[in-house]
C-alpha cells in the first residue's frame, strides 16, 4: 500500500475509444512521483504499448495536481547511490513513455513542478488548464533535475529559457508556458481532459503505421545534422509505400470517404 492507496491503483488506466487515459492517483500527496507512483506508471504504459487498439495515451493528475514533483521525504532519506538509482527508474519510465509509438499528451491539470514538469515534456505535446503551474525548482532543495529536466525542458523552449526555468527554480503560469512554447494549449480547468482525449481521437483516425513513423522521425531528427535528418525522411517516407495503410488512405481519398486503416 501507498498513502493507502494500492500499488495497482496508483495510476488509473481508462480507454476513451482509441485513447488510453492514464492518470496519477496520490492525490494526498499531490501526485508527487515516489518509487511506487513510478513503477506503477511504468507498468502502465508497458501495457498501453502492448496494446494494438491503443492509438494515442493522455497522461492527466487526480485532484489539484498533474505530479507536484519526486517525493521530497522519500529523497530525504537517501543515499547518492539510492538517489542515482531513483533517478534511473524516473528515467527509464519517463523514456519508455517517450518511445511510445503512439502519440502522447500531457493533460496538466495543475501543480507541475520538478518530476512533473518532466513528465510533462516526455510527452509529445502538453495541453495545460489555465490555472496548471510549471517549473524546476530543486535548486531551492540544493537539488538539480532528476528526471530529464535538463534536457527535454532545454528541447522545447530553447537553452536560454530553460537555464531561465532550471538555474532560477521560479514557477512559471500557464500564461507563460505557452507563450514560451512549454505549453501547446490552455483550456478551461473543467474543458482540459476532454480537450485531450478529442486531439487524441484526432490523432487516432490517421493512419497508424504513418503516425508512429512520423513520430520516430521527428524525435531521431531532433540528434542528427539536417543532411542526416532528411536522409531519415526520406527512408521513412519510401518505407510507409510498402503499407497496407498507404493503399487504403489513398484509395479514401480518390474515392471520397473515409478511410479504414487495418494498421499493417
Amino acid at each position: 500500500m501507498a498513502d493507502g492507496i494500492a500499488e495497482t491503483e496508483l495510476v488509473r488506466s481508462e480507454r476513451r475509444g482509441a485513447v488510453a487515459l492514464l492518470t496519477l492517483n496520490r492525490p494526498d500527496a499531490l501526485n508527487a512521483l515516489n518509487e511506487a507512483l513510478l513503477r506503477a506508471l511504468a507498468v502502465a504504459i508497458e501495457e498501453v504499448g502492448r496494446d494494438a487498439s491503443a492509438r494515442a495515451l493522455v497522461i492527466t493528475g487526480e485532484g489539484r495536481a498533474f505530479a507536484a514533483g519526486a517525493d521530497i521525504e522519500a529523497m530525504s532519506h537517501m543515499s547518492p547511490v539510492e538517489a542515482e538509482a531513483f533517478s534511473g527508474l524516473g528515467h527509464d519510465t519517463f523514456s519508455a513513455l517517450e518511445d511510445l509509438a503512439i502519440p502522447t499528451l500531457a493533460a496538466v491539470n495543475g501543480f507541475a513542478l520538478g518530476g512533473g514538469c518532466e513528465l510533462a515534456c516526455a510527452c509529445d505535446w502538453i495541453y495545460a488548464s489555465q490555472k496548471a503551474v510549471f517549473g524546476q525548482p530543486e535548486v531551492h532543495l540544493g537539488l538539480i533535475p532528476g528526471f530529464g529536466g535538463t534536457s527535454r525542458v532545454t528541447r522545447r523552449v530553447g537553452l536560454a529559457w530553460a537555464k531561465e526555468i532550471v538555474l532560477g527554480g521560479q514557477n512559471l503560469k500557464a500564461d507563460e508556458a505557452l507563450r514560451i512554447g512549454l505549453a501547446n494549449r490552455l483550456f478551461e480547468p473543467d474543458a482540459l481532459v476532454d480537450a485531450a482525449l478529442a486531439a487524441g481521437e484526432a490523432v487516432a483516425s490517421n493512419g497508424p503505421l504513418a503516425v508512429a513513423s512520423a513520430k520516430r522521425v521527428l524525435q531521431q531528427a531532433q540528434e542528427a545534422d539536417l543532411r542526416v535528418a532528411n536522409a531519415l525522411e526520406r527512408t521513412a517516407f519510401g518505407a510507409v509505400f510498402a503499407t497496407e495503410d498507404k493503399s487504403e488512405g489513398v484509395a479514401a481519398f480518390l474515392e471520397k470517404r473515409d478511410p479504414n486503416f487495418p494498421g499493417k
